[in-house]
């Protein structure tokens, strides 16, 4: 089987970590696959955030806890944090922010670096905290937080697929 397969195949979501940091050459190779992600006619809306400053990832966390009504660490303590914004004056920029999210997820499985995707990144932008943190990087536009991406190794390996459901395909 093609290499790309075996990766789409085997890529589990993770959400236990060890607290080594990812090696800058693999997460300048999984932000380049990012980059690459298709969006709609090429217009490119996505911004990807790299959160290494531990004072705006505890803010993120602590919003985006706050969107669950919990007191928890949605980031599950993984030592690397992506952020995938898109600008909403494009039309495909909920489908091109995704794409962006499937290539970092994929790239990073392919290096052996594990991931997951943390919802509530809209909710993380649109208060007053999350646009100032925008604003204080120089990020001007109307962005929507698309999803926040966890990295790092896992504590353990990684489970079994489910099996595949019998109606995902439909021929006509």
């Amino acid at each position: 089987m093609a290499e790309t397969l075996t990766t789409l195949k085997t890529r589990r979501s993770c959400r236990a970590y060890k607290p080594d940091h990812v090696e800058q050459e693999k997460l300048d190779a999984i932000l380049e696959a990012g980059t690459y992600a298709a969006t709609g006619m090429g217009k490119q809306s996505p911004i990807i955030l790299v959160v290494k400053d531990p004072e705006v990832r505890e803010k993120l966390a602590k919003i985006n806890a706050g969107v669950l009504g919990m007191e928890i660490d949605p980031f599950y303590g993984a030592p690397e944090l992506l952020v995938v914004l898109a600008n909403k004056e494009i039309p495909t920029y909920v489908y091109d922010g995704s794409l962006v999210m499937g290539n970092l997820m994929n790239a990073a499985a392919d290096l052996g670096v594990s991931s997951c995707w943390v919802h509530r990144a809209k909710e993380e932008f649109e208060g007053e905290e999350g646009k100032a943190i925008l604003k204080s990087l120089g990020i001007e536009g109307d962005y929507e937080g698309i999803g926040n991406l966890i990295l790092g190794y896992a504590e353990k390996p990684a489970g079994a697929a489910a099996p595949r459901k019998a109606s995902y395909v439909y021929s006509v």
